[in-house]
């Protein structure tokens, strides 16, 4: 059965993705129309130019193209193994790619737990019994850099209960980093790596904005921001080993137009859900929440990330934090939950549609070979 990767008013929406040609040996710029996938090389060669055009809704429905396929062979292409072009990639090429943490009450409490566990999953239980003990739901109300949030650091501090996660979490600045390079994320269909060192690894589901060099959102779409629980608590100073590894990073399936059926309070409002399929042993988790809960409006975290201190010339991508921490004991009592090699992990919500993406480890799976020289060679060779 084909999975149905599309939002639920896909009529209305306007859908601009990537995708891998073996005939043109490089990437295509797409959008979807019905169910048909359209080239739109011919118009626009990479995603960053098309999110800064004024009349991008009218290009991506009127544009003449080569039909490629329809979305079904599209999305069977893309989970086959290995791949069959056309397949998807990740909608997103030469913008940077800047990740949002500790955004949500429920991440910042698990942030704080890896620290305190020092990266040991068997003591998270108890440690998050302590912690729920001495903060409650205080921080799930709490205003960032507000008076309130203030007053609650002295008294954190007070109990010696506070963190750098905390600082980010309740504090004035929020917590932006690069999460992956350019052209080096992965789309649907496509493992997602872990690095071979960790044993204590989690997804974090989270809806990511498409952004212009004016700092202008343009649209949404869903990523995967993976994340190494063991690795990151170690230090925080190894933020970089815990993000960012071959396949790490998986954004997709489509960019989603802003438009008169689209908004950003949409984003606001939608309810983000997280199945993970283990497919050795049986293992199934289904969970979902609500962007209601972020503690930062989506656009002060986008003022946060560019601005008169910070240019994008060629614009940027945002996941805007993850909601989720699975905590469900998966190896035994007390043990938390990790994953395993081959699990299937699916993002979706109603207005984006899913992300789909195997399990795999990073030092086994394709290496990233496709990068900013690759793709200008292939442009000097289609304009040749």
């Amino acid at each position: 059965m084909i999975p149905n990767i599309l939002p639920q008013d896909a009529e209305h929406a306007l859908l601009v993705g990537r995708v891998w040609r073996d005939d043109q040996r490089g990437p295509a710029i797409v959008a979807l129309r019905a169910d048909k996938v359209i080239d739109l090389s011919a118009h626009v060669s990479v995603m960053a130019d098309l999110l800064e055009r004024d009349d991008a809704a009218q290009l991506v429905r009127d544009a003449q193209g080569e039909a490629l396929c329809s979305v079904d062979e599209l999305v069977a292409n893309s989970l086959a193994r290995p791949q069959v072009s056309p397949y998807l990639l990740a909608p997103c090429d030469v913008q940077a790619i800047k990740a949002c943490g500790v955004t949500f009450a429920v991440s910042l409490l698990e942030r704080v737990i890896e620290e305190q566990a020092g990266g040991d999953p068997s003591r998270a239980a108890s440690l998050r019994d302590e912690l729920n003990a001495i903060i409650g739901s205080d921080l799930s109300r709490i205003k960032p850099g507000s008076d309130a949030a203030m007053a609650l650091k002295a008294e954190l501090q007070a109990r010696g209960a506070w963190s750098q996660y905390m600082e980010v979490g309740i504090g004035q600045d929020a917590e932006v980093f690069t999460k992956a390079q350019p052209f080096s994320a992965v789309g649907f269909g496509a493992s997602v790596g872990l690095h071979p060192a960790s044993q204590w690894n989690n997804p974090e589901p989270e809806v990511v904005l498409a952004v212009d060099s004016r700092g202008q959102v343009k649209g949404a779409t869903l990523g995967n921001d993976v994340n190494l629980r063991d690795v990151e608590g170690r230090s925080a100073l190894l933020l970089g080993k815990a993000k960012d590894n071959n396949a790490s990073c998986s954004i997709g399936p489509f960019i989603r137009l802003f438009d008169a059926h689209f908004s950003m309070d949409d984003i606001r409002q939608a309810l983000v859900s997280l199945r993970i399929e283990g497919q050795q042993d049986g293992f199934l988790l289904d969970d979902s929440s609500d962007m209601r809960e972020i503690s930062r409006d989506p656009l002060d975290l986008v003022s946060q990330t560019i601005g008169r201190h910070h240019q994008y010339p060629d614009g940027f991508m945002l996941f805007l934090g993850t909601m989720f921490s699975p905590i469900q004991d998966r190896n035994g009592p007390g043990q938390g939950f990790t994953h395993h090699l081959d699990d299937m992990v699916t993002i979706s919500t109603p207005t984006l549609g899913s992300l789909s993406n195997p399990v795999g480890r990073s030092d086994q799976l394709p290496p990233w070979q496709y990068g900013i020289r690759a793709w200008l060679a292939h442009q000097r060779g289609t304009q040749g």
